[in-house]
């Protein structure tokens, strides 16, 4: 195992320095191609890596089938929803790195926004706000169209493990205005995600975030353990939460959908009050999920039998349970 480590350690390298000159190259074509070209280049990609990254379209695949459990599904509609789900994030990364060579004014008039007022009601409490958002629609414009409007914007990140890539992913995130906070480490992330909010800034949370703490609760039909990060800072800081999303509709135009303020459980009960926020932040990502299950775009990919349950939202909603258990629950 000791002399495979070298070349497993290469290996990952040149993944990630494909990755960044691949990247680069993207972000170099974008602003010099017609729009025409770059639209049939996102679907030839669209098409090319459906069918090569075939574990992540199976867990597209797994996503609809969650997302609609309460239906019945046939097997060609639930491959359309995932064509149509992988189709929606593949055009949403370019459709973000276009940020970078679009004025402020352009990037606010591709995107509308719904529900703007929440904001600015939430943020009139000087209390800072956190936007608790999902891996749905275009969730990477989140940041930058508010960013353009002039609010004050961060996005909270796990990096990979290559800093090369992070500072190059960072420094796009720069230009469009959006600031970066690392989740790791943990104690740095929450001091800085505080001095955001104190500063009366917002701050995108996606649920990929704080391993730390356990609370029982259900998502989607499973039994599921979530994590406390997003609301024990919420408590801490007197935060507003207000769930937001980017989608895509028939068209390809794409809103904002910022939804009013979650009315927070405070008893003074700390065990109590996380366990209840934690079940209310739950609630309105299944209600995202089950309203747009085409444009869910989880790609954390799951084992088979027992590791199918493995994780929902990674690092924020995590099965601990037998599959048996929640089969049990299911029924």
């Amino acid at each position: 195992m000791e002399d495979r480590f070298p070349l497993k350690k290469f290996f990952y390298w040149l993944l990630y320095r494909i990755a960044e000159y691949s990247l680069k190259a993207i972000i170099f074509l974008i602003p010099r191609l017609p729009h025409r070209l770059l639209v049939l280049m996102t679907s030839a990609t669209v098409h090319l890596t459906f069918a090569i990254l075939w574990p992540y379209r199976k867990v597209m695949e797994e996503n609809v089938s969650m997302a609609m459990s309460d239906q019945f599904l046939p097997v060609e509609r639930r491959k359309t929803l995932a064509r149509m789900a992988w189709r929606n994030f593949v055009q949403g990364l370019y459709e973000t790195a276009s940020t970078l060579y679009t004025s402020r004014d352009m990037i606010c008039a591709s995107v509308t926004v719904e529900g703007e007022e929440h904001l600015k009601q939430a943020l009139e409490k000087r209390k800072g706000v956190i936007a608790l958002g999902a891996h749905l629609g275009n969730f990477t414009m989140i940041a930058p169209r508010l960013a353009a409007a002039g609010y004050p914007f961060s996005i909270l990140v796990k990096h990979p493990p290559d800093q090369r890539l992070s500072r190059l992913l960072d420094s796009y995130r720069a230009k469009a205005g959006v600031k970066t906070i690392s989740a790791k480490p943990r104690t740095q992330a929450a001091r800085q995600i505080l001095g955001a909010l104190r500063r009366n800034e917002a701050v995108v949370v996606l649920p990929d975030v704080f391993k730390s703490g356990k609370v029982n609760t259900e998502f989607l039909g499973s039994a599921v353990y979530v994590r406390r990060g997003p609301v024990t800072l919420a408590l801490r800081a007197g935060a507003a939460v207000l769930p937001m999303c980017v989608t895509r509709d028939g068209e390809d135009r794409l809103t904002l959908h910022i939804s009013p303020e979650i009315d927070l459980v405070m008893t003074g009960d700390l065990q109590e009050d996380v366990a209840a926020n934690l079940a209310l932040f739950t609630r309105h990502l299944e209600e995202m999920v089950r309203r747009y299950p085409d444009q869910w775009c989880r790609l954390s990919p799951q084992g088979t039998g027992e590791q199918s349950l493995r994780r929902i939202f990674p690092d924020f909603v995590q099965p601990e349970l037998e599959l048996k258990e929640v089969k049990e629950r299911r029924s």
